[in-house]
């Protein structure tokens, strides 16, 4: 039963698309409305599907608007959470991005007061990016020739600053709400994007 039901759908698309290629064919139809900009095509199932005369989108052509799941989408830190993390660590604006296909998670920060802002850059204090729902704790790789693949240079006001935790296995994945430690400094429920 299974393998007829999806063989009749396969079938059904393959007449419909075949019915609009040769409806699309014809450009000059007795169909056509007045305006000219539409006509319909007649499918097997003696169904009218209406056949658009402008020239189609290259089928590997993305849309103007993009469509973005609903999980996946920023939600935005909160008012007081924001006020919270300026003044009392004097950072904003943090964004967690997959990377690289996923295997790393890059956290990103914009410093707004210099002398709160020196711990987060600090080489002491290691960071580790906690996924709850995937039970794993990521830290930022040290590399033999480059180092840690972070930034810890003195901060400056107003630029942004980042470091990269290595996600080998892929377990933190764009949706999962991840935690981030450095030192005393700690940021819960940021959304992986």
């Amino acid at each position: 039963m299974k393998m007829r039901k999806s063989s009749f759908s396969i079938l059904a698309t393959l007449t419909i698309g075949c019915a609009l290629l040769v409806a699309g064919a014809k450009a000059q139809s007795p169909e056509q409305n007045s305006s000219g900009s539409t006509q319909s095509a007649t499918s097997a199932s003696g169904s009218s599907v209406p056949v658009s005369q402008e020239s189609p989108a290259a089928p590997g052509a993305k849309s103007s608007t993009a469509v973005v799941p609903y999980r996946y989408r920023p939600h935005p830190v909160p008012k007081r959470a924001r006020e919270y993390y300026a003044l009392v660590w004097g950072v904003e604006s943090f964004s967690v991005k997959a990377v690289e296909s996923g295997e790393i998670i890059r956290f990103s920060y914009r410093v707004l007061d210099v002398d709160k802002a020196k711990m987060l850059n600090d080489k002491k204090n290691e960071p580790s990016l906690i996924d709850p729902q995937a039970g794993v704790r990521l830290v930022v790789p040290t590399l033999e020739k480059v180092g840690q693949l972070r930034q810890s240079t003195l901060p400056e006001a107003g630029k942004v600053y980042w470091m990269a935790f290595s996600n080998k296995g892929r377990y933190v994945k764009p949706g999962h709400r991840v935690n981030i430690v450095i030192g005393n400094f700690r940021a819960d429920g940021l959304i992986v994007r």
